[in-house]
C-alpha cells in the first residue's frame, strides 16, 4: 500500500498514484510560488495585462506608476499571526508574503490612462499605447568661411 508523503514534494502524486507535470518549477525555478503569472495581450491601441493573484484581496494589491514603470505589489499574511491551540501545521503550501512585478509602459503614460479591475483573483489592467515623442529635427544654418 502506498502512503502519501507529507514531508516530501509528492503528497498528491503518491496519494493519487499518478504524477502532475511540474511545469511551474521548470519555468520559474524554486520561487515559482512567488511569481506573478502574467498574460499580456497587444491590441491596436492598448495592452491588456492579466495578472494571477489567487487568494489575494483587492486591498492587498497596490499599483504604482513611476518614471515610466508600472509596478504591481501584493502582500498577504505577512502581519497576521495565527494562533490555534487545536493543532499545528505540518505543511503549508499556500503563499503568504510579499511579491512585486514591474513593467515598462513608457514615460508618456499617466496614472489616469491606466485602468485596473480586480476580479476573481485576477488583476486586469488596460494600458494605452503611446508613442514616444519624437525629437525635434533641428535645421542648422550652414556657416561659410
Amino acid at each position: 500500500m502506498m502512503m502519501p508523503s507529507i514531508f516530501g514534494e509528492d503528497l498528491f502524486n503518491d496519494w493519487m498514484d499518478f504524477s502532475f507535470p511540474d511545469i511551474d518549477r521548470k519555468l520559474y525555478g524554486k520561487r515559482a510560488d512567488q511569481i506573478m503569472k502574467t498574460d499580456v495581450k497587444e491590441k491596436d491601441t492598448e495592452y491588456e495585462v492579466d495578472i494571477d493573484l489567487p487568494g489575494f484581496k483587492k486591498e492587498d494589491v497596490k499599483a504604482e506608476l513611476k518614471d515610466g514603470y508600472l509596478t504591481i505589489r501584493a502582500a498577504k499574511g505577512v502581519d497576521r499571526e495565527e494562533k490555534k491551540e487545536d493543532g499545528k501545521y505540518i505543511r503549508k503550501e499556500r503563499y503568504s508574503g510579499n511579491m512585486s512585478r514591474s513593467f515598462y509602459v513608457g514615460k508618456n503614460v499617466t496614472q489616469e490612462d491606466i485602468h485596473a479591475k480586480f476580479e476573481d483573483g485576477i488583476l486586469k489592467l488596460t494600458v494605452p499605447k503611446k508613442e514616444a515623442k519624437k525629437a525635434e529635427e533641428k535645421s542648422y544654418i550652414t556657416i561659410e568661411g
